[in-house]
Formats: C-alpha cells, structure tokens, sequence
C-alpha cells in the first residue's frame, strides 16, 4: 500500500481581494507521479510553490510525512524544483552545474562535551564527483561532464537541471512546466525520459502543466484544477473515461456535450431521441450533461443512424479526420477514419458505453458546440471587427 507523504489540508490563499486557492484539500503518495493540470490563473503554480515553501498559505497546513511545515523555508525541505527557465549557470560546465549544490557546506548537528553544537561541513571531493556522474547516467548526459552549457540543445539543458536537482536526493522533485520551451518532438522524448527517471530513481514527481497531453502520458496521478479549486483527482485511465463535470470532459480530451434528460436507469434523452447509456442513479427527467467523445462516433448511412445531420467542415489529421457535424443546429466533432465531404447528409451510432451522463454544475452550457470555435476564429481573422462595449450598469 502506498505511504501519503504529503497533504494539503484546507489550504487557502489569497493575494489582495483575488482568492488563488479555495480551500483546497490533497495528500500526495511516496514514489507518485502526481500531475497538477489546469488552464492558466487556476492555482496549479501557486499550489506548487505552497508545496516548495516559497509561499505560505494564507490558511491551511502543509504536512510533509506527518509534520506541519508551513514555517519551514524550501532550503530545509526534503524537495528540490525545476523551472521552465532552467536557470543554468553559463560560466560553469555540466559538471560544475550539477555538483553547484554538493559543494554547498551543509549545517550539521553534533553532541560535543555534552551540548549539542552545529558545524559547517563540506562533502568529500569523491563523493561530489560519484553522485554526479551518477546523476549524469541516469538523466543520460554521461560523456557531456566537460561540455559548456551553451554548447547543449534545449533537452540537453533540461537533463542538466533534473539532474542538479535530483543530485542532492531530494525526497520530492517539484516541475513547474519544464518542457514549455522545447519542440513539439522534444517534448514527447522527455515525457518518457521523465517517467524513466521518476521511475528509476523512486521518489515522488509533482509536475505541473496546461498541457493534457502531457498529464495523461506521464501521471499516475492527475489532480484537474479550476478557479482555485480540485474538480477531479484520478488516474488518466478515470479523468478520460470518466470525467466529474462539464469543465473535467471539455479540457481532458475533445467532448461533445449536449444538454440531456435522464428518463431512467440506463436511458437518456438527447434531440428528443432516447439513447442507451450505463449510468444509473439520476432521477427521473432530471436534466444533465452528456459527454459523447469524438472517437465514440460510427458514422452509418443516414438511413440507419440514431440521429441525422449534415458535415460542415473536415480535416486531414493523418490517421483520422476531424468531421464537424451539424446536427439540428449543434455542431458536434466526430473524429473518423472515413471521409464524408462537406455537405454530405451522413447517420451516427453510439454505442451506450459512448455515453457518459454527468450532473449539472456551473460549467454547464459553456462547452461542447463546435461552431463557437469558427466564430471566435472568424471574429480575430476580420481587421474590422470591433468587439461590443459592455454595458457598465446592471440591469
């Protein structure tokens, strides 16, 4: 079973009037890969540095294997961060960079003649030169000990940085976005050289990313975060397949959700069409959220589909194609190996564990109908648009 090392317990923050995090509550297991995931301004960061002392809660305790750190600086915390800028000494080689904080004396507490004295101690020069090269296999740069900093590609840089945070075996590596600055390429190689290292070096990683790609392909955990608050914790596996709300569906993943009614166990009511589904527990003609995903659509011939509409707008994306489907006036995305052209009047099917039925919340009717994209895009493409002014009075 695995052993809690760190929890947030109603954590609240707050800078002026803006409230950051709303009493959040969150225990992070040893040895976890835990992603804190959410658009920008939701509080990912902010809970970050709560968690590497750099700032203090407003209210709330942070415990770290059961005791309250909230007064502990981050240098006498069992935790070392990686930022987005790397923040790499250029005078210095790779090698000097990852033995910076080895050569550091630490403070050690001795008994002498009977009081207890502190000293300054410094490591041996072996011990530097072993842990580095070490660190150095493991994130892959043995051979690069002498290379200048310049002289290394972006990837390069950010396995110098892992390692110079790891080198001192912290109990907990925070990362606030590292791969921000890489390519597209780059980033999915250190996704996985992420997990290897996360993996071979057993302790616990806590990332932070906007980027749901990214959180599915590396967590054990992913905490999904929104206004200063958790909206799901679970693994990949639970925040895909099953999302906790409209906000949950729409930013893991693509969604088509559509407003519904839940007749019965088993049965929801979409278009004024009745579709199976394997949710219970609603009450009867409750209204709800729907989430269909785009690759739980089978397009069928028009004659034999559970509901008909017309294609709007298709694009190649290699292995399949994103096919905008407008169905009685909401435009759904439905991603599909077979080509319908524009206009063409084309079925679907969906079978009822394509169906995922989630309860109202605030998030309601803010997400879902693709033709609100090409109006967004069409408004920023037009050098004549001028958004209107909002009223500055209540009504």
């Amino acid at each position: 079973m695995s052993k809690e090392l760190i929890r947030l317990s109603d954590c609240f923050m707050k800078f002026d009037d803006d409230v950051i995090l709303d009493h959040i509550n969150l225990y992070i297991n040893d040895k976890e890969f835990l992603t804190l995931l959410g658009p920008s301004g939701c509080g990912k960061t902010t809970t970050l540095r709560i968690i590497g002392g750099f700032l203090s809660p407003t209210s709330g305790d942070v415990l770290f294997d059961g005791v309250r750190i909230n007064d502990v600086p981050p240098h006498k915390r069992k935790v070392n961060t990686v930022f987005q800028k790397y923040a790499l000494f250029p005078h210095l080689n790779v090698f000097e960079n990852v033995a910076f904080g080895l050569r550091i004396p630490r403070t050690q507490t001795v008994e002498q003649e009977g009081k207890t004295v502190s000293r300054k101690v410094k490591l041996p020069k072996q011990e530097i030169h072993d842990r580095v090269m070490e660190m150095l296999e493991i994130v892959n740069l043995k051979g690069f000990e002498k290379r200048s900093i310049s002289a290394l590609s972006g990837g390069q840089q950010q396995r110098v940085a892992i390692a110079r945070a790891l080198v001192n075996r912290p109990k907990v590596l925070l990362l606030d976005e590292p791969l921000g600055a890489l390519d597209m390429r780059l980033r999915k190689d250190m996704q996985q050289e992420l997990k290897r290292i996360q993996q071979e070096m057993g302790i616990t990683f806590i990332y932070v990313t906007h980027d749901q790609e990214e959180a599915l392909a590396m967590s054990d955990t992913v905490v999904v975060m929104d206004g200063g608050r958790i909206q799901q914790i679970g693994t990949p596996e639970d925040i895909y397949n099953e999302p906790k709300n409209a906000f949950v569906a729409d930013f893991i993943g693509e969604s088509n959700i559509i407003d519904g009614i839940m007749r019965a166990d088993g049965v929801v009511e979409i278009f004024n069409r009745k579709f199976q589904c394997l949710d219970k527990g609603f009450a009867k003609d409750e209204p709800v959220d729907v989430v269909i995903r785009p690759e739980d659509v089978d397009i069928v011939d028009e004659s034999q589909g559970q509901l008909r509409g017309t294609v709007t707008a298709v694009t190649f994306k290699g292995v399949h194609y994103d096919t905008i489907v407008d169905f009685y006036g909401f435009k759904w995305l439905i991603q599909t190996t077979d080509f319908c052209p524009v206009d063409s009047h084309i079925g679907i099917k969906i079978d009822p564990d394509g169906i995922h039925v989630l309860k109202k919340s605030q998030y309601s009717g803010m997400f879902g109908d693709y033709s609100s994209y090409s109006e967004e895009y069409e408004e920023i493409s037009d050098a004549d648009y001028e958004p209107e002014e909002e009223s500055g009075h209540e009504e």
